[in-house]
């Protein structure tokens, strides 16, 4: 059995600028391995965002194709969808609900059972600590908890893997470390991650591999431990850091 989950092959995306096409992506081409936490690193403008959304089926390429199991996602993408977790940067939760129903719509959505909603957001709140929270709305809650229910929401339909879009953009230190133990929870249960961030300490620490892309090309990709024996460097942000002083 193969270990590559998701197969990118060849993906480009245009847009038609007032002026000019903006090429954001150009000729991407990487495999995703099942149960790793890819890091999706760059510069703003450099293709993360609209690769993940082309990944989340919010946006389709202009050309190439993204395969599971050898197969095209667009050949069911009803059935993709199901298998797929997506956690935007902004979560979009609906204020009027209170989180529990938040997730009990999110569960119909996926057409589980009433049985199977209940037991599943008995498991998300002991998961992440939200009992006291779960008959509020998300309006009193802190940056912190929005975070770890937006994570909790993606995963009310048992995804195969997830997109996790700046997780921890604008939290404080202490919280984004919280986060960072509900990701490595999500590891841990084998789900696949594709996260998108812009904190090189973040993706040194959670992902098993680093994607780096840079205005819309696919530059390389390695282990966090083989991009610093390489560069000679003790941390991802030094590498970086020679890696641009050299361009």
């Amino acid at each position: 059995m193969s270990d590559i989950l998701l197969q990118i092959k060849n993906i480009s995306k245009s847009f038609k600028g007032k002026k000019e096409t903006i090429h954001a992506l150009s000729d991407v081409s990487l495999d995703i391995t099942k149960g790793e936490i890819l890091g999706l690193l760059g510069p703003n403008g450099a293709g993360k965002t609209t690769l993940s959304n082309i990944l989340a089926t919010l946006n389709p390429p202009t050309s190439g194709e993204v395969l599971m199991d050898g197969v095209s996602i667009y050949d069911d993408i009803v059935g993709y969808r199901k298998l797929l977790g997506y956690c935007p940067q902004h979560p979009n939760l609906n204020p009027n609900f209170t989180l529990k129903q938040n997730l009990e719509f999110d569960g119909l959505f996926y057409g589980l059972s009433d049985k199977e909603i209940q037991g599943k957001i008995d498991q998300l709140v002991e998961m992440f600590t939200l009992g006291k929270y779960l008959e509020s709305s998300s309006k009193i809650l802190s940056g912190g908890y929005l975070r770890r229910f937006a994570l909790a929401r993606t995963l009310m339909h048992n995804p195969k893997f997830v997109i996790l879009d700046e997780p921890t953009v604008g939290l404080d230190p202490h919280i984004r470390r919280q986060v960072w133990k509900c990701i490595q929870m999500l590891k841990e249960q084998g789900i696949t991650i594709i996260l998108t961030t812009h904190y090189l300490d973040e993706a040194e620490v959670l992902a098993d591999r680093i994607c780096f892309l840079d205005k819309g090309k696919f530059l390389f990709m390695d282990t966090p431990e083989g991009l610093k024996k390489k560069h000679d460097n003790k941390s991802l942000e030094d590498v970086f850091i020679k890696l641009f002083e050299e361009e």
